[in-house]
């Protein structure tokens, strides 16, 4: 158990030295290239026109506008900081966001109005959850329970039929799945028909229900295509990866063992082919459940679905520096949560780890 958590430590280490280096060369890339400058000088210059614009509706003189418009100048070049250098400014965000202080957005609101990065996060990371993990959710383990079907029958006709639609599914990048899905199920029937049978977009009906039962069935509504598309395109990574896992440990001196003592093929599989073949389909499952937290950006985008990909997009195309640096340090956070929880079931599942 020492030599255990010695080993835990150690890797927990070693993954803050990982979050910390993503930071810092997050903060390299914006600062040295002049990025983290070009985006307060943006922002201050919308500030300062604003404030000016203000001043002249109200009809000061023209002299005591210029002054105020230098003095309010001056007071937010200071706040924001484009007086100090960026490696001195940026290493102080870096601090404040390893001591889970993330802030507030300099553009964008929340849907009940705050800045706090912390309310945007939670805004949209339930809507992520909602599309992004449930779907991968329910697609590894489809894909996963047929992978280990025909990764012990290779050769049978399932094996191909699936081997074929794997590498269709596969080379389907997922927001042009999305495209298309949206024009067959949602544009085609509406104009042909004139039936609504999906929506193109949004995550609710415009006005939203107001009774929480048909709520929910609106969300569901909202969610088919996007959760259809995504079912489309990873489906086949899935069931293909985990089929050559299961072959590879099928074809084990132990599983042949066990068949020779005429083990039943349902025994065999659950028994000697799963267990052994599950650190690697863990290690894709936990690691995209955590990728999915991050959302998909052009997915989102495709659908109109608030998430925390839409969410970064947002922040990019607004130049908001604090939020940018914030949702790299909450995905990448989330990571290195996922990659310590995998070491705890490395050892779970594989006693060969534990006996090393």
């Amino acid at each position: 158990m020492a030599s255990l958590a010695k080993t835990l430590i150690i890797k927990a280490a070693s993954l803050v030295i990982v979050l910390i280096g993503v930071l810092v060369l997050l903060a390299v890339v914006m600062g040295a290239t002049g990025l983290s400058d070009k985006m307060l000088k943006s922002l201050l210059t919308a500030e300062v026109q604003e404030y000016k614009q203000i001043l002249i509706r109200q009809g000061r003189d023209p002299a005591a506008v210029e002054k105020a418009v230098q003095e309010y100048n001056k007071t937010r070049a200071e706040a924001l900081g484009i007086d100090k250098p960026w490696y001195v400014r940026l290493p102080q965000l870096i601090y404040r966001l390893l001591a889970l202080d993330l802030g507030n957005s300099r553009t964008l609101q929340s849907s009940w109005g705050s800045n706090k990065i912390s309310d945007l996060i939670l805004d949209r990371l339930p809507n992520t959850i909602i599309l992004t993990t449930t779907g991968i959710t329910f697609t590894a383990l489809v894909g996963i329970w047929i992978g280990l079907f025909i990764g012990s029958n290779i050769g049978s006709r399932a094996d191909r039929v699936i081997s074929i639609l794997s590498a269709v599914s596969y080379a389907l990048p997922l927001w042009f799945m999305g495209l298309v899905l949206i024009l067959m199920l949602a544009y085609a029937p509406k104009i042909l028909w004139g039936i609504q049978i999906f929506p193109p977009g949004g995550m609710v009906s415009i006005p939203p229900p107001k009774d929480p039962v048909a709520y929910f069935l609106d969300v569901l509504w909202h969610l088919s295509l996007p959760l259809l598309a995504s079912f489309i395109v990873f489906f086949g990574g899935w069931a293909y990866s985990t089929r050559n896992i299961v072959f590879n440990v099928s074809q084990e001196d132990f599983v042949n063992f066990a068949r020779a003592k005429g083990l039943p093929e349902d025994v065999v599989r659950r028994r000697y082919i799963l267990r052994p073949s599950l650190p690697p389909i863990l290690t894709n499952f936990i690691l995209s459940l955590a990728g999915s937290i991050s959302g998909y950006i052009i997915t989102e985008r495709v659908f109109n679905w608030p998430g925390m990909g839409s969410l970064y997009y947002h922040a990019i195309t607004a130049l908001d520096e604090p939020v940018i640096f914030a949702l790299t340090y909450i995905f990448t956070l989330v990571y290195i949560v996922a990659r310590f929880i995998l070491e705890i079931l490395y050892v779970a599942v594989d006693p060969r780890i534990r006996l090393a």
